[in-house]
């Protein structure tokens, strides 16, 4: 749910947002781009809807995911597409908190969303996961892929397990059949290292999760350093980045680990980070289907380099120094290492002796005065020096050398100032055919929320917001036993919640509204703030955590359910008195 605010984010920089990450040349210029397949769990920051929340119901059209596909693929036609459940919808697991009660229920389901997106939407996707960061079953992965071929759907790829090196690697070294289905074996956060068996499967590996951290100089490290490394110490040819853009409230879990920072919709503010530059001197100079050389590895005195080529001539050469504390991961632990001053001497034999130039592109990170980002430096002449040339390396630097002229530094006019959340905001609903499934601003954090025209009220209440699911989903995370949205700045302190409540369910429904929440995500079940929850059975109660445990007030009101209500709170720091 890392992407939840980029939608509203108002033209033209929504725009320019986009064409930072998708627009080849420009900015990073990816060549992978990983979507959750939503099934209404909370999945990190927040839940994203599927596309049947229950058996008979299909819909193409919920959440972000299919914008962002077809937004990608509009500045990039060639640009990879994978899909990967996290959570399941409800229905799937017949009341266990489990996908694989009925092996061809889940294939179908999965397999509907990729017919979906090339019938809806005209989204060939290549690859296809199992489940992410939790258990596999081999008896799945065979029934998918029968399915994707039955479908005639023989071009989808499957990945697995989106775990960790075992015991995916294993089994597949056991059974033939599994062996034959997974084309990709992905892992993550490998921490640059793969295992033997995965070897040996003979398999594409990929670092299928990686980097999550901070978007600052030191992420920025991170990748740099992990985009070359993946491949010299762990053989792996592709490296995916969660996440893509930090679009969520800051306050949620891993705030501000995207490659950049647009978490700002209501100003347009956006801030293009280093992370995109450090992945433009890969992306830019290479593509899916080029090869690396065998000639790669780690320098005398600290850091790598990687040599890549498109069997046709062109040649690109990436090398990085970036230092241990410069470039730490939020995981795994990284072992020390020394990076220092040295000299570098590189030589370009057979067909490549006879290149004439390299461009030179470099970034130089750490210290605002001494920083570079992705500047193109003088080319590169080699006729005279018999194909040698010699780079002075200092910590924290990356260089690409390469015979591709096409490299550019995207940059459009300063997007605006950064401000705080709107101190008042309202939202009426009222709007026919809405674009997105979910109104601006609301982050679902357990349950899933959509716009809803209530065709049976003539008046004020004829477009709504409501919460649609009446099943808790098979979950990836703790989600709540209540279902929450959260819109806003968490540093409100005084405010006033009003909003309009309608109870759907007699006797056991009932609704809240809150302020101060404090925390959601992965972490949703333990928020704290103010509760104010009416119920349909004529009861109320004012709590200070979302559970529920500890009350603050409860009593008796006139409510029962099929009836619009109006709730006001009101909160705000308690004067003190100074007694001398």
């Amino acid at each position: 749910a890392t992407s939840r605010l980029l939608v509203n984010y108002p033209e033209p920089y929504r725009s320019q947002i986009l064409d930072y990450l998708f627009k080849p040349n420009f900015g990073a210029s990816l060549h992978i781009l990983k979507v959750e397949i939503g099934g209404d769990g909370q999945t990190t920051d927040g839940t994203e809807p599927s596309h049947m929340h229950y058996a008979l119901d299909e819909n193409y059209f919920r959440g972000y995911e299919w914008w962002l596909m077809k937004e990608a693929k509009k500045r990039n036609p060639n640009i990879i597409l994978m899909g990967l459940p996290w959570s399941f919808p409800g229905w799937l697991g017949k009341g266990f908190n489990w996908p694989y009660v009925n092996l061809q229920l889940t294939a179908y389901y999965v397999m509907t969303w990729i017919v979906g997106a090339k019938h809806y939407h005209d989204l060939d996707i290549d690859y296809i996961g199992i489940w992410n960061e939790r258990s596999f079953d081999i008896n799945y992965i065979k029934v998918l892929r029968r399915m994707l071929n039955y479908q005639g759907l023989h071009r989808v790829k499957i990945i697995a397990s989106d775990n960790l090196w075992e015991p995916i690697s294993a089994s597949m070294l056991l059974d033939t059949e599994l062996l034959n289905v997974i084309d990709v074996i992905g892992a993550h956060y490998p921490g640059t290292r793969t295992v033997r068996d995965a070897r040996l499967t003979k398999k594409k590996l990929w670092s299928s999760e990686d980097f999550s951290t901070l978007n600052n100089d030191v992420g920025a490290g991170c990748l740099g350093r992990i985009l070359n490394q993946n491949y010299i110490n762990g053989y792996m040819t592709a490296t995916i980045a969660w996440n893509l853009v930090a679009s969520y409230y800051e306050q949620l879990p891993y705030g501000r680990c995207g490659l950049m920072t647009a978490q700002e919709p209501w100003s347009g503010h956006y801030a293009v980070e280093p992370p995109i530059w450090v992945t433009a001197h890969t992306t830019q100079f290479t593509q899916p289907g080029w090869y690396y050389l065998k000639t790669v590895g780690h320098l005398e005195k600290g850091g790598s380099y990687v040599a890549l080529t498109d069997g046709l001539g062109n040649l690109t050469i990436i090398v990085e120094t970036m230092s241990h504390k410069h470039s730490r991961c939020i995981r795994p632990f990284l072992p020390y290492f020394n990076v220092s001053h040295q000299f570098a001497t590189f030589l370009l034999k057979g067909s490549f002796s006879e290149i004439p130039e390299l461009q030179v592109w470099y970034t130089r990170l750490g210290k605002p005065s001494k920083r570079f980002l992705f500047k193109q430096l003088d080319s590169l002449w080699l006729l005279d020096s018999g194909g040698a040339f010699t780079l002075e390396l200092q910590e924290d630097e990356l260089f690409t050398l390469t015979t591709l002229t096409t490299g550019g530094k995207g940059s459009c006019p300063p997007p605006p100032e950064s401000q705080p959340f709107p101190q008042v905001y309202e939202d009426d609903f009222d709007v026919d055919y809405p674009f997105f499934s979910e109104a601006p601003n609301f982050a679902d954090q357990t349950g899933v929320f959509e716009y809803f025209t209530n065709i049976e009220d003539p008046g004020e209440h004829r477009f709504t917001l409501r919460q649609v699911l009446n099943q808790r989903p098979i979950t990836w995370a703790a989600d709540a036993y209540n279902t929450i949205s959260v819109i806003g700045d968490y540093k409100w302190s005084n405010l006033t919640v009003r909003c309009d409540v309608y109870i759907e369910t007699p006797e056991k429904g009932g609704v809240f509204i809150a302020g101060r929440v404090n925390k959601g995500g992965i972490l949703i079940r333990s928020a704290r703030g103010v509760f104010f929850w009416i119920f349909a059975n004529g009861t109320y109660k004012v709590t200070g955590d979302l559970a529920g445990w500890i009350i603050y007030a409860l009593g008796h009101v006139d409510v029962t359910a099929k009836r619009w209500y109006t709730l006001t709170l009101i909160i705000k720091v308690a004067g003190r008195k100074r007694i001398p």
